[in-house]
């Protein structure tokens, strides 16, 4: 079943959680500046539930300057500490986001063209239906899902689409902004 109607005026969020879209995530190279991407580690065991992704190990690589770059969760005790998702910073590495656009004096962001995809159709249509309201799409800021800043928005997301076609050049939003690096989960067992 669809999630959005053939016109787009409908768009039924069937609270998918925000970790089923950090795979890959395009970020800002620390070396070069170019376009890189922080992806979970190869060779690791399916997931069994998405919250696993907040403690995967994960792997950075930039094919403009061949830097890499690996991440493993923190250990607190017998725990690993994992990543709380959200912001215009991978929130494993630290790095801004590739994807990210001024809008309506805030900044819009996104990980992938997946997540642009779900932003986008929800945004579009005008009757936006929930089967699990706490989702991705039901936590997001007031200002996004404004009936009155739509036209924006979606200006705001085709601009993030360009910024994906042309990996050449940095992102201007990337620039000057300070977000703290966030950490909070527990995982009480190891997985990997």
């Amino acid at each position: 079943m669809a999630d959005t109607d053939e016109t787009g005026g409908r768009h039924l969020d069937r609270g998918r959680p925000l970790e089923l879209y950090t795979d890959p995530m395009y970020v800002v190279c620390p070396k070069c500046e170019s376009r890189a991407v922080s992806v979970p580690r190869p060779g690791l065991p399916e997931l069994r539930y998405y919250s696993e992704s907040r403690f995967r190990p994960r792997r950075l690589t930039c094919g403009a300057c061949g830097a890499t770059r690996d991440w493993t969760a923190a250990r607190e005790g017998n725990a690993l500490v994992g990543v709380r998702l959200g912001g215009p910073d991978d929130p494993f590495f630290g790095l801004p986001l590739w994807l990210q656009t001024p809008c309506r004096g805030e900044v819009l962001w996104a990980y992938n063209e997946r997540h642009l995809d779900a932003l986008e159709a929800h945004v579009a249509a005008t009757l936006r239906e929930h089967v699990r309201p706490m989702g991705m799409l039901g936590r997001l800021p007031a200002w996004i899902k404004a009936a009155g800043n739509r036209e924006d928005v979606l200006k705001a997301i085709g601009r993030l689409r360009a910024q994906h076609a042309d990996p050449g050049e940095r992102p201007a939003a990337a620039y000057g902004h300070e977000t703290p690096r966030r950490t909070a989960d527990l995982y009480f067992r190891e997985p990997y």
